[in-house]
C-alpha cells in the first residue's frame, strides 16, 4: 500500500514510517523541518521504498497529487509542545488549522483513507478522574496562549467529522496522551527528554509547578501499533479513540525516578510557572485517558511501562 504521512520527519512520524516500511509498503513523506528532522529518518533515508519532499503543508502545490495517489494518509503535521505554543500562537493555529483544512479537504476529493493526530489537550479543563471520547470539552478563555493549542486540534477533528457526516470521508482521530520515547526532542518542553538529559549531564531537573500534577506516559512503539492496526480497520471510521498508557505519575515523582534510575547526581529545581512560560499560564491536574474502546475495537493496550521510556531515551540520548 501506499501512505502519505503529513510531518513524517518528526517524533512519531519518523518511527510511524520506519514501521510501515518494514511491513513493505511504500511511504511518502512531507514535512517542512519546522519541528521535525532528517535525523528521524536516518535509519530508513535509503530505502527504496520511501520519498521525502521538504516542503510547506500550507504552500505546497504537490498535495493533491501526493494525496490522489496514496492509499492512506496519517495526518501528524502539527505545532507541537507547550513552549512553542505558548510562545507562538499565531503558527500554532495557522499551521494546525489551515494544514489539516487542506489535506481533509483533498481527502475527502478522493475518498482516502484518513488518520488524524489530536490531542489530550482537546479535554481541557475538565476535572474528570480520567477522560473518555464521548464526555464534554471544557476549554479555558481564549487570553490564556496555550488553549489555542487545543481549539485548533478541536476544529481538526470537526472538520474531519464534517466530511465524514457530508462526504462519507472514512476518517478517524486520534487523541494522543504524551507519547514519548527515543528520539524525542526536549526543545519544545517535552518533559521526558529535558529531564533524561538534564540527569545525564548532572544538571538540575527542572519541575514547573509544584510538581503534584500527573500525567500518563505512553511509549512511542505502543503508539505506532496503535496507529497502524487502526489504518487497516474499517469499523473505526467516523471515531475518535484516546491513545495513551493509563498508569499516572506525578511531575515530581517522574524527575525521582529520572535521577533514581540513571544514578544521577542531579537535584530537582522547582520553577514557577509563571517564569516558565508565561503570567496565568494554566496546567491541568491529571490527564489520565479512558482506553477502553480501542481495547475493545482492536485488542490494544501498552506493552512498554515508564521504566522502558525513560532507559530507551536515555540510550538515545548517550548515543
Amino acid at each position: 500500500m501506499n501512505f502519505l504521512i503529513t510531518g513524517g520527519a518528526g517524533f512519531i512520524g519518523g518511527h510511524l514510517t520506519e514501521k510501515l516500511l518494514s511491513l513493505g509498503h511504500k511511504v511518502t513523506v512531507i514535512d517542512n523541518y519546522s519541528t521535525g528532522s532528517p535525523r528521524n529518518l536516518s535509519r530508513v533515508c535509503g530505502n527504496a521504498g520511501l520519498q521525502v519532499i521538504e516542503d510547506d503543508l500550507l504552500e505546497t502545490a504537490n498535495l493533491e497529487k501526493l494525496i490522489s495517489g496514496s492509499d492512506v494518509i496519517y495526518h501528524l503535521a502539527a505545532a507541537v509542545g507547550v513552549e512553542l505554543v505558548v510562545h507562538d500562537p499565531v503558527r500554532t493555529i495557522r499551521t494546525n488549522v489551515e494544514g489539516s483544512a487542506r489535506v481533509l479537504e483533498l481527502a475527502a476529493k478522493y475518498h482516502k483513507r484518513v488518520i488524524l493526530a489530536s490531542t489530550s489537550e482537546v479535554y481541557g479543563k475538565s476535572a474528570n478522574q480520567e477522560f473518555n471520547e464521548n464526555d464534554d470539552l471544557l476549554i479555558g478563555c481564549p487570553v490564556r496562549s496555550r488553549w489555542s493549542y487545543a481549539c485548533s486540534k478541536l476544529l481538526d477533528e470537526f472538520y474531519l467529522m464534517a466530511y465524514h457526516r457530508n462526504m462519507a470521508l472514512p476518517g478517524t482521530v486520534v487523541r494522543f496522551f504524551n507519547t514519548v520515547g527515543p528520539r524525542q526532542t526536549g526543545q519544545y518542553g517535552m518533559v521526558i527528554p529535558r529531564f533524561v538529559q538534564a540527569a545525564l549531564n548532572g544538571q538540575p531537573l527542572k519541575v514547573y509547578g509544584s510538581g503534584e500534577q500527573s500525567r500518563c506516559f505512553c511509549h512511542v512503539f505502543d503508539t505506532v501499533r496503535a496507529l497502524v492496526a487502526l489504518a487497516d480497520c474499517p469499523e473505526s471510521i467516523g471515531r475518535i479513540y484516546n491513545i495513551g498508557n493509563t498508569t499516572p505519575v506525578s511531575i515530581r515523582e517522574l524527575a525521582e525516578q529520572v535521577i533514581r534510575l540513571l544514578n544521577s547526581s542531579s537535584k530537582i529545581e522547582l520553577i514557577p510557572y509563571e517564569q516558565a512560560y508565561e503570567h496565568g499560564f494554566e496546567d491541568m491536574l491529571r490527564r489520565k485517558p479512558d482506553t477502553r474502546a480501542i481495547r475493545d475495537l482492536i485488542n490494544w493496550q501498552p506493552e512498554h511501562d515508564l521504566v522502558d521510556i525513560i532507559n530507551d531515551v536515555a540510550a538515545d540520548l548517550r548515543a
